[in-house]
């Protein structure tokens, strides 16, 4: 594909598109009717089936569809129980194991409203509509409620979930109105709601202006709630934890964190509450440190994890905790017993992990025994279990994902040293034949995130494919500020973001280099929002890459403040303030240290993106073609933070390879 080509809008009929397309095709199989990937498991009390949400391909025109499924975990019998139209997802038992409650949009794109499916009979039900969109539920425990995560119609989806405004559902307007930013957020809040199914009745808790950002059940009286007095969506950095009636109105703040939480899950009597402390860089993106909080006195006791970063909480009975998380190059899976905070390893493993940015599960039982979504770099997703601390696959979703990944030679743990001594891990994903190979260096976004062993048939990763066939080696670095490495680890990256961690990525490379692993004539960079950052700023303090393909950057620190939706992040990770004239919002602007690049550069954005506004990238593409670099700039105009929708996912794979082929072709 020539550098022409690359330039192109339409690239629908170039060889490469059609490769990636295929690829797409052989890995979902569209038109099939068969699932060919799984997330939101919930298994039942028994542990003998369960249901997830099941991604289904009709075309690859279109988003794929989700429907909730059902699988027996002894045969791996499954079936599709829903069947739309839109996305059903989210699918819980309810606890008496009668009733399954899930989101669907249905009834209007992106409009997730509570439905209800009975067990015996498979009828489905919609429950009494709420003024905004679902976000996410959990059933009261003894299973009379249902309280709903319930977000605005205004309200912006995470950075994870790609960052973009929620639409004004129903309301039919002439295109020429404009749109009005007058700095209240009235339309974006977020309020805990509950359904009664007795009488269906459905009503928000607590005050008005207590934006609730995450809930749980607190016993049958109460939620704890991860909120914050104000609702733009930076505010979730300091956020506090409150106890809130299930009645009307009022609430009590019971801790105030030094970071950000996630994760929390009450005991069933709602006297013990779990939740996760960490330096984060998104909302629904936590890894850190797991608290154990006395509701009554308000104790907190900080758990010993044995060095993994907890991502997932929940209670199997009073006394026992089942978590998992990450530690190093390890995806772990541990019980702690509440009452004499010892924490117990069922699991670990260095080959597989959990699908997502970071490993959940379901347990059943008050065992350390679950059900995940499990899979890895040569594995595709599968539903397992993990019974006695054996890990059980029961079904998979392979659907020709083996195949392709036998592209993948060896699949490596890498270690190294900064230049200040620190040790740093990540992972090699090798190709066919022997080295030196070219290199491509994909860095996680973040900062605070991690790569662990992933399958690569999901949108943002199916370039990796095409690339190791045709002889690219990866490199996926976890340097500074990454997850599983224990909170002071994740801390480096505080207030010195573009800073340290610059030379972990430049050691890495090195080592590889000094191995006989990587081509130091051919080596390529790409990442995802703070991946993007970190790709866009490297090229300008280091001459060595060939290629950079920058996906969703902040490349101007102070325009990144004044026109993202997480203002907050960029302050807090520069520990700085953009009226500083000549500090870091300065120094660690890659736009104004682009007069050094010399890299070849594309740059790709989402128009829809908030949390890294598409004017990030046209700014770093200008400041290249100042300086008379090459550069491209490709916008998606329907996509937000990241490319995630199909088609324009194909449209993405086949420009991304065709970069790096062009300025760093293998042999």
């Amino acid at each position: 594909m020539s550098e022409a080509v690359s330039a192109l809008a339409d690239i629908r009929e170039t060889a490469l598109y059609k490769e990636a397309e295929a690829l797409h095709k052989t890995l979902r199989q569209p038109g099939s009717g068969q699932v060919s990937d799984a997330q939101e498991i919930n298994s039942s009390r028994d542990g003998r089936h369960a249901v997830f949400s099941g991604i289904l391909f009709d075309t690859l025109e279109a988003n794929p569809t989700t429907r909730i499924c059902w699988i027996d975990l002894t045969s791996g019998d499954t079936r599709v129980l829903t069947f739309g139209p839109n996305v059903d997802r989210l699918p819980k038992y309810s606890p008496d194991g009668t009733q399954i409650a899930f989101l669907s949009d249905r009834a209007q794109a992106g409009d997730f409203q509570l439905y209800l499916l009975d067990v015996a009979s498979g009828a489905a039900r919609s429950a009494a509509r709420v003024e905004g969109w679902v976000e996410y539920l959990h059933w009261s425990p003894d299973g009379t409620r249902v309280l709903l995560g319930v977000a605005d119609h205004g309200a912006d989806l995470s950075g994870v979930q790609g960052a973009i405004t929620g639409n004004h559902m129903g309301r039919d307007i002439p295109s020429w109105i404009p749109a009005v930013d007058s700095g209240h957020t009235n339309n974006r809040r977020r309020r805990a709601w509950i359904y009664e199914l007795a009488g269906g009745r459905v009503y928000p808790i607590g005050d008005a202006d207590c934006n609730v950002w995450e809930a749980t059940w607190c016993g049958g009286n109460h939620i704890a709630a991860v909120s914050s007095f104000g609702s733009s969506e930076g505010l979730w950095y300091s956020a506090h934890l409150r106890i809130i009636g299930a009645g009307i109105s009022g609430s009590r703040e019971i801790y105030t964190p030094k970071f950000q939480l996630g994760w929390p899950s009450a005991s069933p009597s709602g006297e013990r509450l779990a939740i996760v402390e960490a330096v984060c860089s998104d909302r629904w993106l936590v890894a850190g440190d797991l608290l154990l909080i006395d509701i009554a006195s308000g104790n907190v006791r900080r758990v010993n994890t044995k060095g993994v970063d907890v991502t997932y909480t929940e209670w199997r009975s009073e006394r026992d905790l089942l978590v998992a998380g990450h530690r190093g190059f390890e995806t772990v899976i541990g019980l702690c017993d509440a009452t004499s905070g010892a924490f117990t390893e069922v699991w670990a493993s260095s080959e597989i992990s959990g699908a997502g940015n970071y490993v959940t599960v379901s347990g059943f039982g008050n065992s350390g025994d679950c059900v995940l979504v499990g899979e890895s770099f040569k594995r595709a997703p599968e539903i397992a279990v993990i019974r006695d601390g054996n890990y059980n696959p029961v079904r998979s979703f392979d659907l020709g994902y083996a195949e392709q990944a036998k592209a993948i030679e060896a699949v490596e743990c890498v270690r190294w040293r900064a230049p200040d001594g620190l040790e740093i891990q990540g992972w090699l994903l090798r190709p066919k034949g022997t080295g030196p190979h070219p290199l491509v260096m994909n860095i996680h976004g973040g900062p605070v995130s991690i790569w662990h062993p992933i399958s690569l048939i999901r949108a943002r990763h199916v370039f990796l494919c095409l690339l190791i066939k045709r002889g690219y080696a990866i490199f996926l670095p976890n340097p500074r500020g990454s997850s599983g490495r224990g909170q002071d680890f994740a801390r480096h990256v505080l207030g010195d973001m573009e800073g340290a961690d610059t030379y972990d990525y430049l050691a890495g490379l090195d080592h590889l280099i000094e191995q006989g692993i990587a081509d130091p004539k051919r080596l390529g960079v790409t990442g995802f929002s703070y991946g993007a950052c970190m790709t866009s700023w490297l090229i300008t303090q280091d001459s060595r890459f060939a290629a950079a393909v920058p996906v969703a950057p902040h490349a101007n620190q102070v325009s990144a403040h004044l026109l993202c939706n997480i203002p907050q992040f960029v302050a807090l990770f520069l520990n700085d303030h953009y009226t500083n004239a000549g500090g870091k919002y300065f120094q660690r602007s890659p736009i104004m240290h682009a007069h050094k690049a010399k890299t070849p550069t594309l740059n790709i954005c989402g128009a829809r993106d908030r949390s890294a506004p598409p004017s990030e990238a046209m700014q770093f593409h200008n400041a290249l073609l100042e300086n008379s670099v090459k550069s491209v700039l490709v916008t998606y105009p329907e996509e937000g933070h990241g490319v995630r929708a199909f088609p324009a996912a194909v449209d993405y794979a086949a420009r991304v390879v065709s970069w790096f082929e062009t300025y760093m072709a293998p042999d």
